[in-house]
């Protein structure tokens, strides 16, 4: 009685995978976003902050000048210092005030790369972001 065990046949072109070179580069890539993100989620999170104390800044006070004054305080307490409370633009509309900002962010990211992210904002409703074309 002859038993046979069946051996499986083994050829490069029926294996599947990614080679070193290409697993380097892969990471690398990887690597390259995880900087970029970790240089631009500071400012996202700064961003929602300005959101935030702006909206806390509009309920706090009653003239521009008070509006200021709290989102400076605002803005002490939340670690915001790409805008100050002179940079907000505040307009009465009715009996409230609406407050917006924009400003820009340069992050450097190798030699003379960089990144701009602008930023802008508002209390106002959809209804009074409308644009005025020439």
């Amino acid at each position: 009685m002859k038993i046979s065990i069946p051996v499986p046949e083994f050829s490069f072109s029926h294996q599947r995978g990614i080679s070193l070179i290409g697993l380097i580069v892969v990471v690398a890539i990887l690597g390259a976003l995880g900087v970029v993100m970790l240089k631009v989620v500071p400012t996202i999170a700064e961003y929602q902050a300005i959101k935030k104390a702006i909206v806390s800044a509009r309920s706090a006070g009653t003239t521009p000048l008070e509006i200021q004054a709290a989102f400076d305080k605002q803005a002490n307490v939340s670690y915001i210092e790409s805008i100050t409370g002179k940079d907000l633009v505040i307009v009465r509309d009715g009996t409230t005030f609406e407050i917006s900002f924009a400003y820009s962010k340069k992050i450097p990211l190798v030699g003379p790369a960089s990144l701009l992210l602008e930023y802008e904002g508002t209390t106002g409703t959809a209804a009074s972001k409308k644009k005025v074309i020439d």
